[in-house]
């Protein structure tokens, strides 16, 4: 019996997950645009502060398209996630998943309203041939996880817990020094009161971790302070892109005054409506690939 012979389809070759930094130069990302964006169960305390007010749905869409636009004008290829009706803030990537080394982990979310944000990911790591390590069991938000070469910071908070971090060392072996960081647990992740933005260059909000924690920072970078105020409005939630360039809110003159004087380049884009929710620049963004600058 004859039939059609069907040219088999073109193979789509996997996508590089290479992530060895905060701040080398970003090549790839995903993002998810605030098309549900709501204050529907206060999680964290910047909601809190504007759950009368709400978030302006429109205005908070607008500004997440500056935001891609000013990514992708920077030659940073933007990969969007599907939004849904049920999850609220899908537009903070971060937290679902992050990238150490080579391996891509989705995260176990601590938060009920943020459970099942993980399934959406995970859909597009398989339809994009991305192998991924999927943590279970153990709750781990990627906004407390921070990498910088062999070593990667892990803040200790509400919604990491001891146990993620066990289970991390024990998978990545010898290569990488975990360095677990406890802070305040008033303030939501590690990246809402540290960031490093350069191999000697971090910033801090001092009010949230103890002495003995900074001290230790202090002999590996040179510390930025945050001030309160500028906490409030995630200071420290910067994004680099590489090659000293960093995305940072215009409202936060302090910190991005403090950066230019130490040589970065500083891009301001307004992203004061998703701010509302508690997360800004970096929660934004899951880096899935950085390359080294030439």
């Amino acid at each position: 019996m004859g039939g059609i012979k069907l040219e088999p389809y073109e193979t789509i070759p996997p996508q590089k997950i290479h992530c060895y930094t905060e701040y080398d130069v970003l090549k790839k990302v995903i993002v998810c645009q605030p098309q549900y964006m709501t204050i529907r169960d206060v999680i964290n305390e910047t909601q809190k502060h504007f759950k009368n007010e709400g978030i302006h749905i429109e205005k908070a869409l607008e500004q997440h398209s500056q935001f891609v636009d000013t990514l992708r004008q920077n030659h940073v290829e933007v990969y969007l996630l599907p939004y849904h009706r049920k999850y609220p803030e899908q537009v903070f990537t971060r937290d679902i998943g992050f990238v150490l080394g080579e391996t891509i982990f989705v995260a176990d979310m601590a938060s009920k309203v943020r459970n099942g944000e993980e399934e959406v990911l995970k859909r597009w790591l398989e339809d994009e041939e991305i192998s991924y390590y999927n943590i279970i069991g153990h709750q781990i938000e990627g906004g407390d996880v921070i990498i910088d070469r062999d070593r990667i910071y892990i803040g200790l908070s509400d919604r990491t817990k001891k146990e993620a971090i066990e289970q991390i060392q024990k998978l990545l072996n010898k290569q990488f020094e975990i360095i677990p960081v406890h802070f305040h647990e008033k303030y939501l992740h590690l990246d809402c009161v540290f960031n490093i933005v350069s191999p000697d260059v971090a910033l801090i909000f001092p009010g949230a971790l103890d002495q003995e924690h900074i001290g230790k920072l202090k002999e590996r970078y040179e510390l930025i302070e945050v001030t309160e105020e500028e906490q409030f409005t995630l200071g420290t939630n910067v994004l680099s892109i590489g090659n000293r360039k960093i995305i940072s809110l215009p409202v936060n003159k302090k910190v991005n005054e403090a950066l230019r004087n130490h040589g970065f380049e500083v891009i301001e884009v307004d992203i004061t409506e998703i701010i509302k929710s508690g997360g800004s620049f970096r929660c934004c963004t899951l880096p899935i690939e950085r390359t080294e600058p030439n």
